[in-house]
């Protein structure tokens, strides 16, 4: 019960600027770990369909906004920063940036912001050179970037590798190269073959068979091993190992 001389409008500030702080007290790599949970599996499909290293879509996205939280991101689901340019025909929003009122892109979803930046890299010839890149050289990308103007920061290179390395994002990009394997899981009492087949997985299998996970320290992502029982696997021959 609220004590006398106590306003219902001073309790009712105090209530929302107590949510306020609440809300903005997390610290920012926690705020990555639930974006990256969110929007790593994006990232992959992104990098799998365009050959943009996941890790760099991801760093871009947390960096430009702010792991999603910043207002471009919250008002137009533009995680990229990307802004309208002559070619847009779709729903714009107005935000100052370097220069008052600048024109961005407004998207449905946070899928089509990731599904547009990966079209405005490889539609335009300044950054065709990146795709010559294996997709695992994260810096030469990141550098590359900076060097084809996609940022007008002088450390925009730098501040990439730096969310990259610390958060180890590299770990996203070795599923360019992963093969789905036949795994046998131990059901009791007999051994029963999945529905993975020996070849290039989808991204949904890949993501159905836990070799993708978030872990509260960092993310990794690892290959499929051949899961078997060791008693009942000697002598047998496996396929597609």
């Amino acid at each position: 019960m609220i004590k006398a001389g106590f306003s219902i409008q001073k309790f009712t500030l105090l209530f929302l600027l107590c949510s306020f702080l609440k809300v903005n007290a997390q610290p920012p790599q926690f705020k990555i770990y639930v974006y990256l949970e969110a929007y790593g599996h994006e990232a992959v499909n992104q990098m799998v369909e365009h050959g943009i290293p996941a890790s760099v879509i991801l760093a871009q996205a947390i960096y430009e906004s702010s792991s999603g939280t910043s207002s471009l991101a919250r008002k137009s689901n533009n995680h990229f920063g990307i802004k309208c340019h002559r070619e847009w025909g779709g729903d714009t929003i107005t935000q100052t940036d370097d220069s008052d009122n600048e024109c961005f892109r407004k998207y449905n979803n946070v899928k089509e912001s990731y599904t547009d930046h990966s079209l405005f890299l490889r539609s335009r010839a300044r950054y065709a050179h990146l795709f010559n890149l294996d997709v695992r050289d994260y810096k030469s990308w990141c550098i590359g970037l900076k060097q084809s103007g996609y940022a007008t920061s002088p450390t925009y290179s730098e501040n990439l590798i730096k969310i990259i390395e610390e958060n180890k994002l590299y770990e996203f990009d070795g599923y360019q190269n992963l093969e789905c394997k036949v795994i046998l899981k131990r059901k009791e009492p007999e051994l029963k073959q999945s529905p993975y087949k020996a070849s290039m997985c989808s991204l949904s299998e890949f993501a159905k068979s836990g070799a993708l996970w978030i872990d509260p320290q960092y993310v990794v992502i690892r290959s499929l091993d051949l899961i078997v029982d060791q008693d009942t696997a000697e002598g047998s021959e496996i396929a597609g190992n």
